[in-house]
Order: structure tokens, then sequence, then C-alpha cells
């Protein structure tokens, strides 16, 4: 149950830190593009992965600050940066046809069940 507490305490960080960054890039580089959206996922990927390999390397600590920092902060900051880790994982381990499956399932899948699910509520509505 700790764990659980650590993660949902890193979520709640992590959704006041990207309203704030992309009401912050949506000000700064205007709003009719998702500029924000864009600099979460590729600011949360750059840490996630810096500190993916520093836990890997240099710094070892417990499982509950790990899951508060991977999980609940970048991990939810954006699902991308943790898109990115298990597409790299498959990568490293040699599996080719797993890591573009993985890929280009999530992507072309995701944009399909988003369209699908506005189509049911237009269909209900």
């Amino acid at each position: 149950m700790n764990t659980v507490l650590v993660v949902a305490a890193g979520g709640a960080l992590r959704a006041v830190s990207r309203y704030l960054m992309m009401a912050g890039v949506g000000m700064w580089l205007g709003a009719g593009y998702p500029y924000g959206t864009m600099a979460v996922n590729i600011l949360g990927s750059i840490i996630f992965g810096a500190l993916v390999e520093m836990m890997a390397l240099v710094w070892n600590i417990g499982g509950d600050l790990r899951a508060f920092i991977v999980i609940g902060i970048l991990g939810s900051f954006t699902t991308l940066s943790t898109f990115s880790l298990d597409a790299v994982v498959l990568f490293h381990r040699g599996d080719m046809l797993g890591t573009a499956l993985y890929v280009v399932g999530s992507v072309v899948l995701a944009l399909v069940g988003f369209i699908a699910g506005m189509a049911l509520i237009r269909l209900a509505v």
C-alpha cells in the first residue's frame, strides 16, 4: 500500500507540473499548436532516459523512491517517456520486429482508439 501512496503523490506533482509547463509554453509560443504537449513529451523523455540510466549505473535507490520518481512523477508526466523506454528496451534486446510492432501499433491503435471513442459518443448523443 505504501508504494501506491508514493506513486499517487508523484502523480499529483506530475499533474500540476504538466499543467504549468503546458500553460507556460502555450503562452510563450501560442495556443494554436500543441507546443506544450510536445515540450512535456520531449523534456519528460530526456529526463526519464537520464534517470533510468543513472539508476542503472550509479544511483542505487529504494523501490518506493524509484516508484515515486519513475512511475509517479515522470511516467505520468508524459506516457511518451514510458513508451520510449519500452521501445528502447525491445530494441536493445534485438527484437526489431517487436520494436516496430510496438511503436507503430501503439501510435496507430491509440489514434484509432481515440477516433473510435469519439465516434461512439457521437452515435450515443
